[in-house]
């Protein structure tokens, strides 16, 4: 099992976000492209990224300085809890509330009130859970 945002993990990701037809398919839709940092709070930086061109996953890895769009950051607690029971679209909104999910960039409320990329955003949280992590 792969470290949790190591770039084996993101890449793991990647694969099965570009599988994905409730997640790469929709977004393709809406021609989303971002690139999507994740780590931990607290650190100086994000430890992976993700880069998406409209709706595809075409690189991820290790975190180099990249202009984040997105920037997700949690306790490693939180996120591996995540991983075994994945946000839905209340627990999210939850989670955010409770600044246990903090978005160091990008507009989570935007986000969530647009149905074309809440719903793929909240099932990519399910890709991570299929994923697992250590």
């Amino acid at each position: 099992m792969a470290v949790l945002f190591s770039s084996e993990w993101m890449n793991q990701l990647k694969d099965a976000w570009n599988a994905s037809d409730e997640v790469r398919g929709k977004l393709a839709e809406i021609n989303f492209s971002s690139t999507i940092a994740c780590g931990f709070k607290g650190d100086s930086a994000p430890m992976g990224v993700f880069v998406v061109e409209n709706g595809e996953c075409v690189r991820a890895g290790d975190f180099n300085g990249e202009n984040a769009d997105w920037d997700m950051r949690a306790e490693k607690n939180n996120w591996m809890k995540w991983l075994d029971k994945p946000l839905g679209m209340a627990s999210m909104g939850m989670a955010v509330t409770m600044g246990k999910l903090k978005f160091e960039k990008g507009d989570f409320s935007a986000m969530i009130k647009d149905p074309r990329m809440a719903s793929p955003f909240v099932k990519s949280f399910a890709l991570m859970g299929a994923i697992g992590g250590e």
